[in-house]
């Protein structure tokens, strides 16, 4: 991919984040309390648009290499966010997850999203700084580990299980690209795994998710537990090849809960066919295929560290919420990056994409140059 590799990032984005605008002009104006306005929320994505293209702007002309000298006091000012979503009259509660603040200016915001992407750049910095004991225990596994587990511990109490494992997993990978003992990662993968089966199987709502995605076919199911996921599968099955046509969608009706964020995948599948769903996994491959070139390509081990990990943010919420609405995962609310309503997840989901922009600009790429043909005379000798 080489140095076409920040051009198909950006063309690929931008498909996503115009697509998504066109699907919440299709969905939003069934969502409750905007009869005033139909088209009220496209006009708030569209400024939160605006706002994460003049972010990806500015962090993409900024040399990357100063975030290695930052990283302590960006994961402490990330870390404190996320406490705040604990302090009564500060956070902000829906259906009984706390995942959110209300700011004066801002209004609502999401400090998960803020945390992301300063795990990884600290997990990045950490592990440039300490690349010849990447094998240690202390500081290549428990220290990193720390970095990484206390604030998807803070995502996790908030309720919010999805970001959790999205962050872990892209942890993991960082930690397991910079070369942390594999049979340390897969220690901690093992008890990870025995500690989020222990949460579900002692939180009703969560083993009903759980229990809901196992009995899908179940008529009772269907009505209760899950039905956003079974009236998801409607809509991807009644669309076909082609889809219903844009705007023509029944499931946004009131059938489909959160249409115009968690679930907008299956209404695309409705409206516009399997081709543009399928048009969607190609968009998150060629951004993870963009992201990876990029990242092999930077200069440093901090670039490199830094890019891996910004690509599994990105893709991985991708590939959970794309499982959730086709019934392969259990319902973790999590937003489809790009498309979803959602203006925190857009404006740092486009920020994470300036900085593979900034990395590009300092990248180091080859030039291949082709060996020269020697022309050669050749005699045949006739006996």
């Amino acid at each position: 991919m080489g140095r076409r590799a920040a051009m198909i990032l950006c063309v690929s984005v931008a498909t996503l984040v115009a697509l998504g605008l066109i699907m919440l002009a299709s969905t939003s104006a069934w969502v409750n309390g905007v009869e005033d306005d139909p088209y009220l929320l496209v006009k708030r994505q569209g400024a939160f648009t605006g706002v994460g293209l003049f972010a990806a702007l500015a962090v993409g002309c900024v040399d990357y290499r100063l975030l290695r000298r930052i990283w302590i006091p960006l994961l402490i000012g990330a870390c404190l966010l996320l406490v705040l979503c604990y302090v009564p009259g500060v956070r902000f509660e829906v259906k009984g997850e706390s995942r959110w603040i209300w700011a004066p200016v801002i209004g609502r915001f999401q400090p998960s999203e803020v945390a992301k992407i300063a795990v990884i750049i600290a997990l990045a910095a950490w592990f440039a700084q300490y690349q010849a004991e990447a094998k240690s225990f202390f500081r290549g596994f428990v220290l990193p580990g720390l970095l990484l587990g206390v604030p998807v511990g803070l995502i996790f109490f908030e309720k919010d299980m999805g970001t959790a494992v999205a962050l872990g997993g892209a942890g993991f990978l960082l930690m397991f690209t910079a070369g942390t003992r594999v049979s340390l990662l897969t220690l901690v993968t093992v008890i990870g795994i025995a500690g989020l089966y222990k949460a579900v199987e002692n939180d009703p709502y969560r083993r009903m998710k759980f229990e809901a995605l196992l009995n899908l076919d179940d008529p009772e199911v269907q009505r209760r537990a899950g039905y956003q996921q079974y009236r998801a599968k409607l809509a991807l099955a009644s669309g076909g090849l082609m889809g219903a046509g844009l705007g023509n969608g029944a499931e946004k009706h009131g059938y489909l809960p959160e249409a115009h964020t968690d679930f907008i995948f299956p209404v695309v599948g409705e409206e516009l066919g399997l081709l543009c769903t399928l048009g969607i996994v190609f968009c998150f491959v060629l951004i993870s295929t963009a992201g990876v070139s990029i990242s092999l390509s930077a200069p440093d081990h901090f670039g490199t560290l830094l890019g891996l990990g910004l690509t599994a943010v990105i893709t991985l919420p991708a590939l959970m919420n794309i499982g959730v609405t086709t019934s392969v995962l259990p319902n973790t609310g999590l937003p489809l990056p790009f498309v979803s309503y959602g203006g925190t997840n857009l404006v740092f989901t486009l920020a994470a994409v300036g900085l593979l922009v900034s990395l590009h600009r300092h990248a180091f790429y080859v030039e291949c140059v082709e060996m020269p043909v020697i022309k050669e005379k050749q005699r045949a000798l006739k006996i």
